[in-house]
């Protein structure tokens, strides 16, 4: 059986001569152009129209095949075998640990004769009879990365089940899927359209706790752990449950979030987990329960969506709102914060935010604009704050530098440089998204850890005026004896490159 496990730590050695057909190192032109060419042109603009990229390239952010590797485990009895070169299968499987999986990522080597000549799929077929086994497995999925993809390797030549475990292979090419947040939309994507020609062949298993007895709202979107359930309390006094959370951490809840009687778009970009839903005919709400404004009215639309009649959405409302707008008073921010970052929930922590007082003046996403993000971006529009979906890295500094942010909300790099010019600065994935946002306590707990973080100005003021400009520029790195500045030997450098340029002006006009 060609197939190994790559753990961390561990690197798995690349087959001699990997990659000399089309490798990395050939560029995102050159795979698209060769993906194209080997019959993957219906996959590529299928990727470009559901997630169509911005006025750059992309955004600066990890490999995408995270995303779908990140949801495959998650799942409970779902296994993963990635197929691409070995550096990017090494550092997807680290950064996965590093993110806390707990099991071993199935990697089917190759080399150039293996890619060129087809072998490679027979080494992923073959890998995949052997790792089907229906005692420890509900589904195996399969992922080409980008020289797979670039190659034609046709998964979707595969067989869809073996022994009863279904086999789900996709492509999630660094050119052809922006973000790691849209990839987990294409397994999610994937899986949902899987499950529900499993309903439409027969009966299917009920979930593990059962079928709710109240219609449910399905949740599209990853979301903290507390947020599910604190929805479920506000959907409770119009007589609705919160369904499965989309992605899902076992097959069985793909029926049961099918099921749902609306599908609320927490996070707004999911366009091909929403493309399935729809054509099981369930409406789809965008934006969350977040703050006051924000909460009554996503209560108001779900409610509409699924047929509540208005004195049940009235009461929902009375239920929740009083407590929220106790929290959003009792601990407000005050401050000007711009916010950046790639999960897809910048928008509604933007509001939430706001409706806590802050003085809110920039919000760049990674993810795509999109029509269940519309209600959000037009919310915050009126309230003078400027959106940016594909935000790049330079446009989130440029708002860094325009604002002078009393905290600057964003991704590493962001709040890197912020730093280094003493704004207070926090990491958007690990200390914002990762937090209850739905609710009163959502509210109190955002408030919490904003105030905290813009009180420690006078923290970096002080680091500041005591290591000077220690570490900068030239007196960047470690050092046994102070440097010393030799002005004159920049001078020469600069003649001399003066000197090139004239020489080579010179050249080109007498040619």
């Amino acid at each position: 059986m060609n197939v190994r496990e790559s753990t961390p730590g561990v690197p798995v050695a690349a087959p001699s001569g990997e990659g000399e057909a089309v490798g990395c190192h050939s560029g995102k032109d050159m795979l698209e152009a060769q993906a194209r060419a080997a019959g993957k042109s219906e996959l590529l603009d299928r990727f470009a129209a559901d997630y169509p990229k911005g006025p750059h390239d992309q955004p600066q952010s990890m490999c995408p095949a995270f995303g779908s590797l990140r949801v495959g485990l998650r799942m409970r009895r779902t296994a993963t075998i990635l197929s691409g070169s070995a550096c990017c299968v090494y550092g997807l499987t680290f950064t996965s640990h590093f993110y806390g999986a707990r099991r071993p990522v199935g990697y089917v080597p190759f080399n150039s004769e293996t890619l060129v000549t087809g072998k490679l799929f027979e080494d992923i077929r073959e890998a995949v009879y052997a790792q089907a086994k229906p005692e420890d497995l509900d589904a195996l999925v399969i992922i080409n990365l980008c020289v797979p993809t670039a190659s034609g390797v046709p998964l979707q030549l595969l067989p869809r089940e073996i022994n009863g475990v279904r086999i789900i292979g996709i492509d999630v090419p660094g050119f052809g899927v922006p973000t790691h947040a849209e990839a987990k939309d294409v397994l999610a994507g994937a899986m949902l359209q899987y499950a529900m020609g499993e309903i439409k062949a027969g009966p299917v298993a009920a979930p593990r706790a059962g079928r709710s007895a109240l219609p449910t709202v399905t949740l599209l979107g990853e979301m903290f752990p507390v947020d599910p359930m604190l929805i479920g309390q506000m959907l409770a006094p119009m007589e609705l449950a919160p369904g499965p959370v989309v992605p899902t951490r076992e097959w069985r809840e793909l029926y049961a979030a099918l099921d749902g009687a609306v599908v609320a778009a927490i996070h707004p970009f999911y366009t091909a987990s929403m493309r399935v839903f729809e054509s099981a005919g369930r409406p789809i709400v965008g934006s969350a329960p977040v703050g006051y404004e924000g909460t009554a009215a996503w209560l108001g639309a779900i409610g509409e969506a699924a047929g509540v009649s208005a004195e049940r959405i009235a009461a929902a409302r009375q239920a929740v709102l009083p407590g929220i707008k106790a929290v959003l008073s009792r601990s407000p921010i005050k401050g000007r914060i711009t916010l950046s970052g790639y999960e897809g929930s910048e928008l509604i922590v933007a509001r939430l935010l706001i409706e806590s007082g802050a003085d809110l003046r920039y919000v760049g996403t990674a993810c795509p604009r999109t029509a269940q993000s519309a209600i959000d971006r037009e919310w915050l529009e009126a309230k003078g704050v400027h959106v940016q979906y594909r935000a790049s890295l330079e446009q989130d500094l440029a708002a860094v530098a325009e604002f002078k942010p009393d905290l600057a909300i964003g991704t590493t790099p962001v709040v890197q440089w912020a730093k280094e010019r003493t704004i207070p600065s926090l990491y958007f994935t690990n200390l914002i998204s990762a937090r209850p946002l739905m609710g009163a306590a959502g509210a109190g707990s955002l408030a919490q850890v904003v105030n905290a973080a813009m009180g420690n100005k006078a923290r970096f003021d002080t680091m500041k005026a005591f290591f000077g400009e220690t570490g900068q520029g030239d007196n960047a790195g470690v050092w046994q004896n102070t440097p010393v500045a030799h002005p004159e030997f920049k001078a020469e450098v600069r003649r001399q490159q003066q000197k090139r340029i004239a020489r080579r002006k010179s050249e080109e006009m007498g040619s």
